[in-house]
């Protein structure tokens, strides 16, 4: 932060000014203090931009619609004037560094647990932008900042006011509204923004916090090369690591159409808590203590330019509170936070074994070292009995990077009756050849069925084939979706019975739907939903209606989606509500309509079959 020169304001509105935390295309941004002690950064167009009636207006309507953003990930608007001479607005300071700095500068690539609950605060931060009729437009590395409590995202929808002189997208200069690198296909191509751009966006930005690289190469590489790669190339994923992978494919697809939405994201990822790397988080605490020693007619140390806001609470008291919470902050980075593919267990919590130097920001994997080869790593689904049509029992392995003795393959084996999850052990690894050894359940349905999963031994065969064993039992495994993001876009959405096939009386009273959510196995990604007329004891139907809903966790993703028993949701209480064993799920197209068919794994039958609702 610089300090005010004698040509800045010292009080804008009801907001006294500290200093200048920068400048950018739209105007100078200031750190101010309200009348109460909070921090606020107050930005103040351009007077060559403030000259434009065009400008003034589109810029008065995107702080009208910021004012109605709200909610986990945002900076709130505190104050605004569109009318003055010189147009500004107040949204609150965010206390903490931003992603660009960490990565490039303090700390080096996030590990994947930080990465993913990095995703899911952001895709939380976008669905309030896009509810307010926002698109961001401008998600970048320098625009998300971090905290304690998780990301926040910065500049949301200002961005758009500069389309006042664009034509397709581009500036009277000729340049497109957006930056180099972390631009979306349709961005690129000048073509109208939708809230898939911001999410597409969003998949380059977790590139850059589990890399230290855009997907698609930096300023260094040209301009114009890194836009063509944007609009047709696929995006460069070396380093990323694999659990991963899924969920940001998802997001860089080049059809909007195609990308999750953040609404999708948000319900499809768990974060941890803390969520970010001891070293970070204790970074975070000396810029909130350096702020609190802040005088209002000086900046902070030049070397740290981020302070935090300042509570109102007597300095001593100030100081003690700031202190504690500091340290059960880093104190907390060694706790254990479960997601549904939880971190490798490295057996180590050394900085540089999760990818972060401490110092620059490097290249380096987020992935530890380990002993598994790169042919291995991935997921490998393959059946147990049955036929790839026709599965009565399938098992799955996830395996990702970790040295001997670590538990980071994951696997989810399924019956007819049962899903069990855990994670195994590797024992031992060679080119052709992995063991896994000892495991631990982490999932069963039904609840405690489930045993833990005996040796395990893979042999390679081919870049997308292993032979997998266990004792007597032997099948072969094909590569699969791995990662966040494993079901086929196809069967995303909601599904219903077709009207038309309903026998029984009164067919208005008798539903079936069928919900399908993007995630990764183990989540509870198929939702089934069920109404129909009770009955009474001589099987007459009642005035009263049944109504179900369960859930079922996602166990395979290969040639059809595999899903485990359903388990009834807490406020299915009817005791006519009943819970189906396993199934399996897959699209057919039958004279013209696509349909989605349900499979019973425990016994052979007729399927149930939906058509989008």
């Amino acid at each position: 932060m610089d300090p005010l020169s004698t040509q800045d304001p010292v009080v804008i509105g009801p907001f006294r000014l500290i200093g200048r935390l920068g400048t950018g295309g739209m105007g100078r941004v200031y750190l101010g203090r309200s009348a109460g002690g909070r921090a606020v950064a107050v930005k103040v167009v351009h007077p060559e931009l403030a000259a434009q009636e065009e400008f003034r207006l589109r810029f008065a309507r995107e702080v009208a619609a910021l004012e109605k953003v709200g909610g986990t990930g945002t900076a709130p608007v505190l104050g605004s004037d569109t009318a003055a001479e010189l147009p500004w607005v107040a949204v609150g300071y965010v206390p903490g560094p931003s992603l660009r700095t960490v990565v490039a500068d303090e700390y080096g690539p996030l590990p994947p647990a930080s990465v993913r609950t990095l995703a899911a605060g952001l895709a939380r931060a976008l669905t309030h932008i896009h509810a307010a009729g926002l698109v961001h437009r401008d998600l970048k590395p320098s625009n998300v900042l971090l905290t304690v409590d998780g990301p926040q995202i910065i500049d949301f929808g200002i961005a758009r006011a500069l389309d006042t002189v664009t034509d397709g997208g581009l500036t009277t200069t000729g340049a497109v509204v957006g930056s180099p690198g972390f631009m979306s296909p349709e961005q690129v191509r000048g073509e109208r923004l939708t809230p898939a751009s911001d999410v597409f966006c969003l998949g380059s930005v977790l590139v850059y916090a589990a890399t230290g690289r855009s997907p698609f190469g930096g300023a260094d590489s040209g301009v114009h090369a890194t836009m063509f790669r944007i609009a047709h190339d696929e995006p460069d994923l070396t380093d990323l690591a694999p659990e991963l992978a899924g969920l940001i494919r998802a997001c860089l697809a080049k059809d909007p159409a195609a990308r999750p939405s953040a609404t999708e994201l948000v319900d499809t990822l768990q974060v941890t808590d803390p969520w970010l790397p001891a070293d970070v988080l204790a970074r975070l605490g000396r810029h909130a203590a350096r702020l609190l020693d802040t005088e209002d007619q000086g900046p902070p140390p030049a070397e740290d330019p981020t302070p935090a806001p300042v509570p109102t609470a007597p300095r001593g008291r100030r100081r003690g509170l700031l202190a504690a919470a500091t340290a059960l902050a880093v104190a907390a980075a060694a706790g254990l936070a479960y997601t549904y593919w939880p971190a490798p267990d490295t057996g180590g919590s050394d900085s540089k074994a999760r990818g972060g130097t401490g110092t620059s920001g490097g290249s380096g994997s987020a992935r530890p070292a380990g002993i598994v080869p790169a042919a291995f790593l991935g997921a490998w689904e393959g059946v147990l009995q049955g036929s790839a049509d026709a599965p009565r029992e399938t098992s799955r392995i996830e395996i990702t990077q970790g040295a001997a003795g670590a538990r980071t393959a994951v696997y989810t084996h399924v019956t007819g009756e049962q899903l069990c999850m855990g994670r195994a052990a590797l024992v031992s690894a060679t080119d052709t050849e992995l063991v896994l050894g000892e495991a631990e359940v982490t999932a069963s349905v039904p609840a405690q069925r489930c045993t833990p999963a005996a040796r395990q031994t893979l042999r390679l065969r081919s870049n997308d084939v292993v032979e997998w064993s266990s004792g007597v039992a032997e099948a072969t495994f094909q590569r699969t979706a791995a990662g966040a993001s494993v079901v086929p876009a196809a069967l995303l959405g909601t599904w219903k019975q077709d009207p038309s096939t309903v026998t029984q009386p009164e067919p208005d009273r008798w539903s079936y739907r069928l919900v399908v959510t993007q995630g990764p196995v183990g989540a509870p990604l198929v939702r089934f939903e069920q109404t129909y007329p009770r009955t009474d004891k001589d099987g007459n139907l009642t005035s009263e209606d049944v109504d179900c809903t369960a859930t079922a966790l996602v166990g395979g993703a290969g040639g059809l989606l595999v899903i485990g028993p359903q388990t009834r949701a807490p406020d299915s209480w009817d005791p006519e509500c009943v819970e189906e064993g396993s199934s399996n799920l897959r699209i057919v197209h039958h004279q013209g309509k696509e349909l989605l068919q349900v499979y019973g794994m425990s016994a052979d039958g007729e399927p149930g079959e939906f058509v989008r609702e």
